[in-house]
Formats: structure tokens, C-alpha cells, sequence
């Protein structure tokens, strides 16, 4: 497996802003003229189903990443996380939101929410490293709950995994989102950088 490729997966639950993410990302590595390959999974998204992007820098050949081949994964939601540690390997860092989004099965009394300190001593164990905090908040902090996914594209930046620099992915979030949001966006992605620095 060549160094210079990088393999990042975004899990999420429909609506949390997995694919702009993944857009603002891509954006970042057009503009840097890094080589990028991406791939969408949508399970009934619409409907809350799982949502999971993979991105692959560098001279790769495919945008799949198989089992335990991620350099680096990033969960919406901790129960998304935990679903996706077979992508992991003891090399692999990890970021994740611990604010639930319990999936339908859950609400209806048909499955049961997995504890979330112990999903996290388990995703500790397999993996290198793991960051994480309540980005729901900090989102809120920066004025808007929808922007949970540029405070985690904040934390993702600060593990310095990805051959992109903060401030071509500041751009890309000035031309992905609406005007609107941008210096929300911009605010949520400063105080997820900083998260990560102190998780």
C-alpha cells in the first residue's frame, strides 16, 4: 500500500450534512490539485437511514476502501461509529460526535441504544486514536445545529491526515455553502479545530 494515499470514511444519518462535507472536501482538492476519488453509500437517507462517504487521496485506483484500510473515520453520530470499526485498523484515527441521533428503531422500542462509554473504550481500543466531543454543541455555539458537519470537518483538518490545508478548505466552505451560512460554517469549523486540539 503506497504512503501517499490517504483513505477517509464519513458516516452519518440522513440530513446531518455527510455530503456536503465530502463536496467542501472535494472542492479543497480540486483547488489544491490533489488527487481525489469519492464514493456515496445512501441508505433511505431521506428517511434517517446511514449515509457513508469514502474519500481516497492520491494515485489510488479505486475509491472503495475495504475492511480495516481507513486512515481515517469520521462519525456523525456515535452509533454510526461504532458501526463502522470494521473499517479500522490499530492505525486508524477516529472522530466522532457523542450527541445520539437513535435511530427509528430505537425511538419505536424495537432496538437499544449502545452505551456510549463503552463504544468508545471499544473504538480506543482498536484504533490509534480517538477524538471525541459533543459537535451538536459547538454547532449550536456557532449559531446554527446544522452545522455539526463543518465543526467535525474542523477536528478532521486539525489531525493534519488529509494533504489539504485548513485555508484551502476555508475556501472551499466560502464557495460550497449557501452565502447564508458561510460565516456560521467558517465559525463551526474554527471551534471543531480547536476541539480536537484539546480532545
Amino acid at each position: 500500500m503506497s504512503t501517499d494515499i490517504t483513505r477517509l470514511i464519513i458516516v452519518a444519518v440522513g440530513g446531518q450534512g455527510n455530503l456536503l462535507t465530502s463536496r467542501v472536501i472535494g472542492e479543497a482538492a480540486l483547488m489544491a490539485d490533489v488527487p481525489i476519488r469519492m464514493s456515496e453509500i445512501h441508505g433511505m437517507a431521506q428517511r434517517g437511514g446511514v449515509v457513508e462517504s469514502a474519500l481516497v487521496f492520491g494515485d489510488a485506483k479505486s475509491s472503495i476502501i475495504a475492511d480495516g484500510e481507513a486512515d481515517l473515520l469520521v462519525g456523525f453520530e456515535p452509533s454510526e461509529t461504532l458501526r463502522a470499526l470494521n473499517k479500522c485498523s490499530s492505525k486508524t484515527e477516529v472522530i466522532t460526535n457523542t450527541a445520539p441521533t437513535p435511530p427509528f428503531t430505537v425511538a419505536i422500542g424495537r432496538g437499544t441504544y449502545p452505551d456510549l462509554e463503552a463504544a468508545k473504550a471499544l473504538i480506543r481500543k482498536k484504533t490509534a486514536k480517538l477524538i471525541a466531543f459533543d459537535a451538536a454543541k459547538l454547532a449550536r455555539e456557532a449559531g446554527n445545529i446544522m452545522s455539526v458537519n463543518m465543526v467535525l470537518l474542523g477536528a478532521v483538518m486539525q489531525t493534519r491526515k488529509l494533504p489539504l490545508t485548513t485555508e484551502a478548505v476555508r475556501e472551499a466552505i466560502r464557495t460550497r455553502t449557501k452565502a447564508s451560512f458561510v460565516e456560521t460554517n467558517l465559525k463551526a469549523f474554527q471551534l471543531g479545530y480547536d476541539a480536537a486540539a484539546n480532545a
